[in-house]
């Protein structure tokens, strides 16, 4: 499907959601350092032992010291353990002074039981990065909104460090140690596709679809205005990708969007012989938004090399005939 060359269009609609901090009032976390002690949580469902054990051995030998409470192999029923168990792990790690970045063990599903438990106050008052994806998108855009902090949509413990290409040190590198103005450059062979062509400012933001959906209609919903939203699921649909967008857009949850990035969407295709593609699938939906649209950038549910994301902070996205890129207009941490 070739790309259709449009410009960003402004929109006056206003996203009815919790009241969303200003780009210049969000809260930088520190800078992550080799030798820092990384603490490791279990927001949502419980995860593989040798895998864990794995990931926090690549950890150490990336320099780190991952910490965490014997508490975080707990089970109850799909979770890592009760709600009270995985509240208590995360408000505490934001505490801990020694403790100088969050890092999920994986996804899976819970992280929706936390929301109306959370002290936000004990995270906006000891802001710290905070890293996963999947299921932890709930958690990140709530900090993020609610909280005002940049939170980080990037690699796992027992999923992307326990695997041997899990991770895009690069990205992971750039996200999480204040560098300034860095970006992604993405080339014909990169698997970043243009599906609309134009040039956008905004605040990235977004994170799994799925649970962007979830928060509609409740005090945790997304604030999309102004955003680079960025969107990414696994193993679903295409007529079920096709209705979450559709979902967003009737809930006016992407008026206002400058511009759209979608993540590799791992095992969303169509089966063989179904003769259309995700891509055309997508742009049914988004097509007339009139923003540039890009498809395929590598963070969350991906194949390999888990590029990690700062969300909350300003970016361009650049999306032309043969090539992408987004560049990170100001540092994600403080030095």
């Amino acid at each position: 499907m070739a790309p259709r060359n449009w410009s960003v269009a402004e929109n006056s609609w206003s996203n009815s959601c919790m009241p969303a901090r200003s780009q210049v009032e969000r809260i930088k976390p520190p800078a992550l350092r080799v030798g820092d002690n990384m603490g490791i949580v279990a927001p949502a469902s419980y995860f593989k032992s040798q895998d864990f054990e794995d990931g926090c051995a690549v950890l150490r030998r990336m320099g780190y010291n991952p910490v965490f409470d014997e508490s975080i192999f707990d089970r109850d029923l799909y979770f890592a353990g009760p709600v009270e168990r995985r509240v208590r792990e995360l408000e505490k790690m934001f505490l801990r002074d020694d403790v100088k970045a969050i890092l999920c063990a994986r996804g899976g599903y819970g992280s929706n039981y936390l929301l109306p438990a959370i002290d936000i106050g004990k995270i906006s008052s000891h802001p710290k990065a905070f890293i996963g994806y999947s299921d932890n998108t709930t958690l990140q855009t709530y900090f993020c909104d609610a909280a005002g902090i940049v939170t980080f949509h990037g690699p796992m413990v027992a999923k992307d460090f326990a695997k041997a290409d899990g991770i895009d040190i690069e990205s992971w590198q750039a996200a999480l140690s204040g560098r300034e103005n860095w970006r992604f450059d993405f080339d014909s062979n990169s698997g970043v596709k243009p599906l609309a062509q134009g040039s956008a400012e905004g605040v990235l933001y977004g994170g799994c679809l799925s649970m962007l959906v979830e928060s509609l209609g409740t005090q945790y919903e997304i604030c999309t205005e102004g955003a680079i939203l960025f969107i990414e699921d696994v193993g679903t649909k295409p007529y079920q990708i096709d209705r979450m967008l559709m979902h967003l857009k009737l809930a006016g949850k992407l008026h206002g969007v400058r511009g759209l990035v979608f993540g590799e969407m791992l095992d969303c295709g169509p089966a063989p012989g179904q003769g259309y593609t995700l891509e055309e699938v997508v742009m049914r939906v988004v097509g007339d938004l009139r923003v540039p649209v890009a498809y395929g950038l590598r963070s969350g549910h991906v194949s390999s090399h888990n590029m990690t994301l700062p969300i909350g902070v300003s970016a361009v996205l650049n999306v032309g005939g043969s090539g992408v890129t987004l560049e990170i207009l100001e540092p994600a941490t403080t030095a």
